[in-house]
């Protein structure tokens, strides 16, 4: 992979020791990646803009942050140290896996201290790797892999979610092309209502006119009574 594709990639470093914030965040910039460091689990939370609700401890709960807060703000890969104060590594794993728009992000812890029995516990919630510092430049080379594993599985499942709208759209236009043409069945009844019309209203006028016509025979006294011929008695020889 080119530095100009790794460089797409974005990493949350979680580590509450300066020293070891600074000493990851050069190693992932030497291999190109973009870094954010913060030093604590609900700082990591808040930039990944998660509203987390812990029923089970008050003592422990988080400031709820929109998502907006950081909109367009993609993490690739999240980094945290097992041992910190409030919000352990573990925690923040466990907080990630439950969350249904985080739980797609790998995961990474690290650690100082080599006990079997957290590293099983963290593999089994979910994390991809458990590293063992001081961490190394051949350390931050295993990360790569699950960062393109991840994006690869983004991209097909956008690609499924693309399809399964196309698929969607063809059944509604094909629907609406299978619908008889309403719109135009309605103009030829209006058209046969205004033709109807017309025809009555052309029935009424000509009525109207004979009927004139009657009355005004009548005036002039054109009866068929009057008009014919009358004799006055006197013989015609």
């Amino acid at each position: 992979m080119s530095s100009a594709a790794e460089s797409q990639f974005h990493v949350l470093a979680v580590d509450d020791s300066l020293i070891d914030r600074k000493l990851i965040e050069r190693l992932l910039k030497i291999s190109s990646y973009q870094v954010t460091t913060v030093d604590s689990g609900s700082k990591a939370l808040e930039f990944l803009g998660s509203r987390v609700n812990d029923d089970r401890s008050s003592s422990d709960s988080l400031p709820s942050v929109s998502p907006s807060d950081h909109q367009g703000v993609e993490v690739n890969l999240i980094i945290t140290d097992y041992c910190m104060p409030g919000m352990t590594g573990y925690d923040l794993l466990k907080k990630i896996k439950e969350s249904s728009s985080l739980r797609d992000i790998p995961v990474v812890i690290m650690s100082s201290e080599n006990v079997p029995s957290r590293i099983t516990r963290c593999l089994e919630e979910g994390a991809e790797e458990f590293i063992l510092k001081p961490v190394r430049l051949a350390d931050v080379n295993k990360l790569r892999p699950h960062m393109m594993r991840t994006k690869k599985l983004k991209g097909q499942e956008q690609e499924q979610e693309q399809e399964q709208e196309l698929q969607e759209e063809s059944v509604t236009h094909c629907e609406i092309r299978s619908q008889p043409p309403r719109q135009h069945e309605l103009e030829i009844e209006q058209s046969q209502q205004d033709q109807s019309q017309q025809i009555q209203q052309h029935q009424q006028q000509k009525s109207g006119n004979n009927n004139k016509r009657k009355a005004l025979d009548v005036e002039e006294g054109l009866s068929p009574d009057r008009t014919r011929s009358r004799y006055n008695g006197v013989a015609t020889f």
